[in-house]
């Protein structure tokens, strides 16, 4: 409703910017480079509106001792829904802090975040938080799993805070993600492997539209790796859902849709 109304507006903009122009002109007025930048300013806007994600001019600076560090220095970004992107680089390039920005897990000191119509820069921590228990899903490099929850609770904890648990998708999850056998089993049971699928699993358990993911097949076995891989697109396809990706593998960027390179906090 939000994006219908903004897009409504903005129609509404452009014919009354038309009609002036018009009016303008009829006395001799040549506005016609002024309108067709608004024409195109509009037709920016309403691109960045019906994106699932939109990250525009993303500056992040960080104070060190050796003085402020700009990790991230004007980054556009934009994903649409349904899309798989790669987000690559050397380590140092602000790929995490990037992801980090768009989760809502860090601010930006300049630049708007939207994701699915939402501005999440403008959110205060409690709305960021309650964003990232259904809209949006996080896979860290660290599983970040409740040790004192079996697996079967880690997996249902995040849908179950959203409102969103649906005990079929979930069983589809664990199914395809091999972990049938372990949900009666605590974290510290598991392999490193096994405790990284589970924390998948628990991302993908709400059905977030946007999953962020950060070298999330870092710790599995190639063959864990492709499965893994395969759900993830496979959740893109099956709910419309957006992956954005940080990964070092060339092999991985190349199943998803796009990749990006990220090099000294700027889109190469």
């Amino acid at each position: 409703m939000e994006v219908a109304n903004s897009l409504t507006g903005q129609k509404g903009i452009v014919k009354n910017f038309i009609n002036g122009g018009a009016n303008f002109c009829q006395s001799g007025v040549n506005l016609a480079p002024f309108l067709q930048a608004v024409a195109r300013y509009i037709v920016d806007q309403r691109k960045a509106l019906i994106m699932l994600l939109s990250a525009r001019n993303i500056q992040k600076t960080y104070v060190t001792a050796d003085g402020p560090f700009a990790v991230l220095r004007g980054v556009d970004l934009m994903l649409e829904a349904g899309e798989t992107l790669a987000l690559t680089g050397e380590s140092g390039s602000g790929k995490s802090t990037l992801l980090h920005v768009i989760g809502g897990l860090d601010v930006v000191d300049t630049g708007t975040v939207m994701i699915d119509g939402a501005d999440i820069t403008a959110m205060d921590d409690a709305a960021r938080a309650k964003m990232r228990r259904g809209v949006v899903g996080v896979i860290f490099q660290q599983f970040n799993l409740i040790p004192s929850l079996t697996v079967a609770a880690n997996i249902a904890f995040q849908a179950r805070l959203s409102g969103t648990f649906d005990a079929a998708w979930v069983a589809a999850l664990v199914d395809r993600l091999g972990l049938g056998a372990q949900m009666a089993k605590y974290p510290e049971q598991l392999s490193g492997g096994q405790q990284q699928r589970v924390a998948i699993a628990r991302t993908l358990a709400p059905r977030p539209r946007l999953v962020l993911a950060d070298e999330p097949t870092g710790n599995l076995d190639e063959d864990t790796a492709a499965s893994v891989m395969q759900v993830m697109r496979d959740l893109v396809a099956e709910t419309g859902a957006g992956l954005l990706m940080v990964t070092h593998s060339t092999a991985l960027a190349s199943q998803l849709d796009r990749r990006v390179l990220l090099r000294a906090g700027q889109i190469a």
